[in-house]
């Protein structure tokens, strides 16, 4: 469990950044238009406080301290500072996995982020799908509104 996770979320966060590279102009990065109401700048922070918390925080004990309001506030963030968050959060996850013990993954997730228990093993997969699902946004964000 924990070599796939480590797997998955590192080439998932290389995406994001590769992603926030392919951008034409930084600009519009923060773009939105219409009913899209996230720029793909939102959702890489959002990712990053995302991933800081459940997994850095909650998992590793890194101390991180969650401003989630913000991830949805801020704006302008320049290219370089995401790719630089993404990959201390990379290297957050990564860290916070590799210290985690295997036999660990059937226990009790701390938190009931969706009213109910679940197991590490159940909110580890719901996270690296949820990456995925803003992974996608990025994507088609970025195709459809990073025009010259």
């Amino acid at each position: 469990m924990k070599n796939s996770l480590i797997f998955f979320f590192d080439r998932d966060l290389n995406k994001l950044k590769q992603e926030l590279k392919a951008y034409k102009k930084e600009e519009n990065i923060w773009k939105i238009s219409g009913e899209i109401s996230n720029s793909a700048g939102t959702l890489a922070l959002h990712l990053i406080g995302n991933l800081n918390h459940y997994i850095g925080s909650e998992m590793g004990n890194s101390g991180y301290v969650r401003d989630r309001p913000a991830e949805f506030s801020k704006r302008n963030v320049s290219r370089n500072d995401l790719l630089n968050d993404i990959e201390e959060t990379r290297q957050v996850v990564t860290k916070a996995l590799l210290q985690f013990p295997e036999d660990w993954f059937d226990r009790k997730y701390p938190l009931e982020e969706f009213g109910y228990p679940m197991t590490y093993e159940y909110f580890m997969v719901h996270l690296v799908s949820h990456l995925n699902y803003h992974l996608g946004q990025v994507n088609y964000h970025r195709r459809l509104l990073d025009l010259e």
